[in-house]
């Protein structure tokens, strides 16, 4: 769009040369007139201010589509301009200037002085205020809108801030309570496991695998509490969180756990082990099996399980297989299940949970190696702070609001080019010879004249001129004084 305006300026300064609508200049004024006004289209959104000034030789030559079109020069120069009282300055000095180059180029038409000022006071409201004041009010607004759009987003910002400052707060309200009141008893029962295992040692031999396993299992939940707590407390990776989690050792200890416990599982690990992983890798491996193998505990404590892990291509993929189960199913809430999608799709993995064709249940995860950083951060982020607003969305509002004074000033210059083209296009421009002959100096009218051929085309002299009708080479010439005809005389074009 950086020459397609221009170029449109350019055209319409050259109508006058295909529909004359008033006295035409030279074709050389209006060719230059032309290139004038399209300089001035190009150079206004880059010199507004050297374009509000240049606007004014154009009315001294009678162009009037060249003139038209600095209503757009005037109203993209005003959109630019940010000094207010810098720009009623131009605008005033362009409006003296105006007048000045519109009462010379009408003092060669022998005007009164009032019809010219008058002429050139309306000339400046239509092509000079009326623009003005409609760019200005939109060029102002555009700042406006901006720092409403700055401030719409710090709010937004701030808002996103509060909420999850509210749910760290919450969070650790519940990690307290939870430390308060479980903490204890998870430490109380572990103590008295402790103690049972030692006297089963001497006293009951044959109990003190079972004592043993509740001491260990305590451990474990008082160690699954901390991570929770440590969870709630927006910690992204609790310090429970060892060197060994999720590795083939920790694995291989889950499954000896569930043998210890009599579930009958297997591992069946292939590829290099997990101590270079991400430790967000890692733990999703260890979860996807300890919750798997819970499951199993559950629901099908008869059942043959096989947990499988295989780490090629810089990513983990886990499954967990049982066979049906002789016993009935347990029901369950899934919301293990559901907690280890979403961990599992933070990490940009893929989980899977459900019976297979042939029976029993089947839990499976392929994780990235090395997940892209702070994936849980950023997704938390798209969703409570939305985009801020684009220019794009106001567009309307601008059109609607800032435009409509832009409106008053192009509707009328229009109206008025286009019902002149229309008179230019469809009157006869033909006069025939016997009429011509006919006329009479000081008697004929210059309405009898227009009524029946038109107003023919106009020259720069305020004389009108029509095609004779015999001789497409031959021109009338008639001047009319006071509504009469004051002189006729042929000429050669």
């Amino acid at each position: 769009m950086r020459f397609v305006w221009p170029l449109i300026a350019f055209l319409a300064g050259l109508t006058p040369l295909l529909a004359p609508l008033a006295p035409v200049p030279h074709w050389s004024l209006t060719v230059l007139t032309a290139l004038w006004v399209a300089g001035l289209v190009w150079l206004a959104p880059r010199r507004p201010e050297w374009s509000l000034l240049l606007t004014a030789p154009l009315f001294a030559v009678n162009n009037l589509w060249a003139q038209a079109a600095t209503v757009f020069v005037v109203f993209t120069a005003a959109r630019r301009v940010p000094r207010l009282g810098r720009l009623w300055a131009l605008l005033g000095a362009m409006t003296l200037l105006q007048t000045a180059f519109s009462l010379a180029q009408q003092s060669n038409r022998e005007l009164p002085l009032q019809e010219a000022l008058f002429g050139a006071v309306t000339g400046s409201v239509f092509f000079v205020l009326f623009p003005a004041v409609s760019g200005m009010l939109l060029g102002r607004r555009r700042p406006m809108v901006r720092l409403l759009q700055e401030r719409n987003e710090y709010l937004e910002r701030a808002r996103a801030l509060t909420a999850a400052s509210a749910r760290s707060e919450e969070r650790a309200h519940i990690a307290g309570e939870m430390h308060d009141m479980l903490g204890h008893r998870l430490s109380l029962i572990s103590i008295h496991a402790g103690a049972l295992e030692l006297a089963t040692a001497t006293k009951a031999p044959q109990l003190h695998e079972q004592a043993e396993l509740i001491r260990t299992t305590s451990s474990l939940a008082m160690a699954e509490l901390r991570e929770i707590l440590g969870v709630l407390r927006t910690n992204p990776e609790p310090e429970s969180l060892d060197e060994d989690t999720g590795t083939r050792s920790d694995i291989t200890a889950l499954v000896e756990s569930s043998v210890q416990a009599g579930i009958s599982a297997t591992l069946d690990w292939s590829g290099d082990d997990l101590h270079g992983a991400d430790p967000r890798t890692r733990r999703a491996v260890h979860r996807v099996v300890r919750e798997a193998l819970t499951n199993v505990h559950k629901h099908a404590p008869r059942a043959r399980t096989r947990v499988q892990v295989a780490v090629q291509g810089g990513r983990a993929r886990v499954q967990v297989l049982n066979g049906p189960s002789s016993g009935a199913p347990g029901k369950g809430t899934r919301r293990g299940l559901i907690g280890l999608e979403e961990r599992v799709g933070l990490l940009g993995g893929s989980f899977s949970a459900g019976a297979p064709v042939e029976g029993g249940f089947r839990v499976a995860a392929d994780v990235p190696l090395h997940p892209a950083a702070q994936a849980e951060q950023s997704a938390t982020d798209v969703r409570e702070v939305p985009p801020p607003l684009a220019a794009e969305v106001l567009t309307v509002p601008r059109v609607l609001g800032g435009g409509c004074l832009g409106l008053l000033a192009l509707v009328p210059i229009s109206g008025a080019l286009i019902v002149l083209l229309v008179l230019a296009l469809l009157s006869p421009s033909q006069m025939n010879a016997p009429y011509f002959d006919s006329m009479r100096v000081g008697v004929t009218t210059e309405d009898e004249v227009m009524d029946q051929f038109g107003i023919g085309q106009p020259g720069a002299d305020g004389c009108s001129r029509y095609r004779a009708s015999h001789n497409a080479e031959l021109l009338y010439k008639v001047c009319f004084r006071d509504g009469k005809l004051s002189s006729k005389e042929q000429e050669r074009p």
